[in-house]
């Protein structure tokens, strides 16, 4: 069952999910980059993306992983809809669609060698660190995450207007990812002439102290 908080997302992409490829591809930069740049780290058995909206990235997960379980979760229904719709006519392995919030670490086993969260984290709002911790959790030992996310804006009334749009941007996710996870592979990059800052992180679970 989803939070109150997560109601007005809900509600927000009840509408968006119409329109999310159409137009999201002028500003979510770094999601087919990302999933490149992974391939040269890791070979995941079992991966999990949390807000996978869509499914693009599903499907290119699938396509760069074949062999792979994967499986998206997504709080908006009407999202994984248009997602599972991406691979009615598809050979091979589906990807498992969950709907909810991870509010919670899903506990699964086997546990996760690959979670992927892009352009979801600064959408998490409360709950981002919670989101992180969850994600190390979740992951095997030796298991990786993977962010492509929004950053930071030197323009306020781009952040303001972002923050309408249930985003957050003051550059508040890598100091987490940092502190949970020991980076194999972190960039950052500029948009439209430093508009905004994007980032691409990739990072391996550190030990626990005592362990």
């Amino acid at each position: 069952m989803n939070s109150p908080a997560c109601i007005p997302l809900e509600r927000y992409y009840r509408f968006h999910s119409h329109i999310y490829d159409a137009t999201r591809w002028s500003f979510l930069f770094g999601r087919t980059a990302l999933i490149r740049e992974i391939s040269h780290h890791i070979r995941p058995g079992r991966i999990l993306e949390i807000g996978c909206g869509t499914g693009k990235n599903l499907v290119s997960l699938a396509g760069q992983f074949p062999d792979a379980d994967i499986i998206g979760m997504d709080l908006s229904k009407d999202m994984l809809e248009r997602a599972a719709g991406k691979f009615s006519d598809r050979q091979g392995r589906r990807p498992t669609l969950i709907c909810g919030n991870y509010s919670q670490s899903l506990h699964t086993a086997p546990p996760y060698d690959l979670i992927v969260f892009s352009y979801t984290l600064s959408m998490i709002n409360p709950g981002f660190r919670q989101a992180i911790g969850n994600a190390r959790r979740d992951l095997a030992p030796g298991g990786m995450i993977a962010v492509v996310d929004f950053d930071d804006s030197p323009a306020d009334w781009f952040k303001s207007w972002m923050k309408l749009n249930h985003v957050r941007m003051d550059g508040h996710l890598l100091p987490e990812l940092n502190g949970l996870f020991e980076p194999a592979r972190q960039t950052m990059i500029k948009a439209y002439e430093e508009l905004w800052r994007y980032f691409m992180f990739i990072g391996i679970t550190k030990k626990e102290s005592g362990k």
